[in-house]
């Protein structure tokens, strides 16, 4: 009797399961539900066999009750930093109720040293912002809630073609002309002339009244002379540069010396290769793998420029690797990326290097690891126009090198005046570690490389 009763409560009981489950949404339970069988089974009640009919019974650990979720939200946090990045300021690309596809920019962290985008995990809507624009966040913050909507709904199709006017009715025939008036036989009177004189002008000096040109609706003229002014916060990329460029200023010993460089070897050099080059390695040859190729010659043989002063330590750092940081100038500020291990590259290597981070700093795409280290920087005012200046010294670096813009110049060759294009050149170096010597060396070495690139060949 017992084995009789607990059967019927195991049978109530999976019944309302199941009929739970036909009467919802959930499609794998439906298809589940067709595996499940009927069975019959023994029961003994005062030594009477009875037979039980347990068709509601069935093995529920194959029965499967997930259903599919088309409408979650989700939140998404912001993602882990570099260790040397603590926080950043978030700048909202989208807002609330905008619709989003799977990997669309939602987002832009702004760190010290770069901008991390923040993509949709999934296609969707944007539930809520939990961060205000401009905030600071950490790694791990949540960011925002995104409602899934699987695919992202396709764009609108353009409005069909209004349909071509009816044609115009025909209009009636318009009426006869009147008669002509009759021909006048004598000459009209003839107006009477003024005693007083009239002033004439050249039809040169009439000058045509200029109209008034009307202001946009909704704006506001501007009286004249106004002055205005408004501000812009300024973002966190650019508060580190101006911090690390006024420590550089407030713990080196900064000092600058010149020289200048004959391009003309190496513009004839471009020149001839530059079209087999660009065949070759899909790369336009330019001065800067000359410069970089140059200082890394120096570098190496002036060890003490490669070297920097560990300031917890009281120790000179010797670098046995040459890293070049490449100043590259963006629409949010100074960033500078680096090529690494410079003294095993070619022209064509270093080229490579440089394009590869050129394009990722236009589309804003460096990360962290591609700005850490550097031993040596180069920055190149040149493009810009620039004819001289003193560049500042990276920290920790101990040294920088500043390009200019190449001018054609009178200067003495062989005891003849001769026209030439000359460029400037400046090295900064950090004069508690650098003595004048090394620093006019090194640069002499840098000049001999570039004006003469078999220097770099015959080690000299």
């Amino acid at each position: 009797m017992l084995l009789l009763w607990r059967s019927r409560c195991l049978g109530r009981a999976l019944g309302r399961s199941v009929r739970t489950l036909r009467q919802g949404n959930c499609t794998l339970a439906r298809r589940s539900l067709s595996g499940v069988a009927g069975s019959q089974g023994l029961a003994y009640i005062d030594s009477r066999k009875l037979i039980v009919n347990s068709s509601s019974v069935f093995t529920v650990r194959y029965f499967r009750t997930t259903a599919v979720h088309r409408d979650d939200v989700v939140t998404v946090n912001t993602p882990a930093f570099a260790e040397s990045v603590t926080e950043g300021d978030v700048r909202w690309e989208k807002a609330v109720g905008d619709t989003v596809a799977e990997d669309e920019v939602v987002c832009e962290i702004e760190t010290d040293k770069t901008s991390v985008q923040v993509p949709a995990p999934a296609a969707g809507v944007i539930e809520a912002l939990l961060v205000p624009d401009g905030g600071k966040v950490e790694g791990g913050t949540p960011l925002f809630k995104l409602r899934k909507t699987g695919a992202a709904p396709a764009k609108a199709k353009p409005a069909a073609a209004p349909p071509p006017p009816a044609a115009p009715e025909p209009v009636a025939a318009a009426p006869p002309p009147p008669a002509a008036a009759p021909i006048p036989t004598t000459m009209p009177p003839v107006p009477p002339v003024s005693a007083q004189p009239i002033d004439s002008k050249p039809v040169s000096a009439v000058k045509p009244a200029a109209a008034p040109v009307a202001a946009p609706p909704g704006e506001a003229v501007p009286s004249k002379g106004a002055r205005s002014e408004h501000r812009v916060k300024m973002n966190r990329m650019r508060q580190r540069i101006a911090q690390r460029l006024k420590e550089a200023q407030n713990t080196c010993a900064m000092l600058t010396t010149f020289n200048e460089i004959d391009m003309s070897n190496i513009r004839e050099m471009r020149a001839v290769h530059k079209d087999p080059f660009l065949k070759k390695h899909n790369l336009k040859l330019g001065f800067m793998s000359a410069f970089v190729k140059a200082s890394a010659f120096a570098l190496q043989d002036q060890p003490i420029v490669n070297a920097v002063i560990d300031d917890t330590t009281k120790e000179i750092v010797y670098r046995d690797y040459v890293d070049i940081s490449v100043a590259v100038a963006t629409p949010r500020g100074l960033v500078v990326p680096v090529v690494r291990n410079v003294e095993n590259m070619n022209y064509a290597d270093i080229e490579r290097a440089i394009y590869e981070l050129g394009e990722k700093a236009r589309k804003n795409e460096l990360a962290i690891e591609d700005m850490d280290g550097g031993t040596f920087t180069i920055s190149n005012g040149g493009v810009f126009g620039s004819l001289f200046g003193t560049p500042i010294i990276n920290p920790p670096q101990s040294a920088i090198l500043g390009m200019h813009a190449i001018f054609d110049r009178p200067v003495a060759v062989g005891g003849k005046i001769e026209v030439r294009p000359m460029m400037y050149v400046a090295l900064t170096y950090d004069h508690r570690l650098i003595d004048g010597r090394e620093a006019v060396t090194f640069l002499r070495k840098i000049k001999a490389a570039v004006e003469d690139p078999r220097v770099l060949l015959l080690d000299l």
